[in-house]
């Protein structure tokens, strides 16, 4: 085990659970003003969690492939490995600076240039697609490597009904986050009438998430 690993950061063309919609070219500024070096990795966003380094980061036809190595000097990154290697964790974030954005059709929002800051590992990735596709494994024994009849291959339709199963579970895990975290409301009595709602306070959109 070294920690390294290889996936997706980001999709071109995928609406997000926020509705944001990466460019292709989207990154292009950014990785060459800031280099590889100047975007870190975290665990689940955090700043005080940096986790390791990444090795490449670049655009193709599907999105941001990214190549990373874990720290495994530091305890969180060990956790974060085992994790891996037994597919309990294997989502994909990325923490960043809108610069050009334009609405879409639908109330997506197109970004089209964006100043990414960190990548993260996360539990629930915002873009469902974002994903660690590769952790680095060590190499299988005679004894491993030989299947058994009983261990044959899964078909293309058993894979498509595992990821459907997986993307169920992760949107019915995620609904469930959010009725646990909204206030809960109490019904005004009878006797009282509610006054007027204060304006809302809205997050400023200079950082994201995806």
């Amino acid at each position: 085990m070294d920690g390294h690993f290889t996936g997706y950061a980001s999709l071109f063309g995928v609406p997000d659970l926020g509705r944001d919609v990466v460019a292709p070219g989207a990154f292009a500024q950014s990785l060459a003003a800031r280099s590889v070096a100047g975007v870190r990795m975290l665990w689940q966003h955090d700043p005080a969690e940096p986790v390791g380094r990444w090795l490449r980061l670049r655009e193709d036809a599907r999105g941001l492939r990214v190549a990373g190595q874990l720290n495994l000097a530091v305890q969180r990154a060990r956790e974060l490995d085992a994790l891996l290697r037994d597919g309990s964790l294997d989502g994909l974030s990325i923490g960043f600076r809108t610069l050009r954005a334009r609405p879409e059709r639908g109330g997506n929002r197109r970004l089209e240039a964006i100043d990414l800051w960190e990548i993260s590992l996360v539990t629930f990735p915002l873009q469902a697609g974002a994903r660690i596709t590769a952790p680095a494994q060590a190499a299988a024994t005679p004894n491993q490597a030989a299947a058994t009849p009983n261990q044959a291959a899964a078909t293309p339709n058993q894979a498509a009904a595992a990821r459907i199963r997986a993307g169920v579970a992760l949107a019915n895990d995620i609904r469930a986050l959010a009725h646990r975290m909204a206030p809960h409301r109490r019904a005004a009595s009878p006797s009282t009438r509610p006054g007027p709602r204060p304006g809302a306070i809205l997050p400023a959109r200079s950082a994201r998430f995806a």
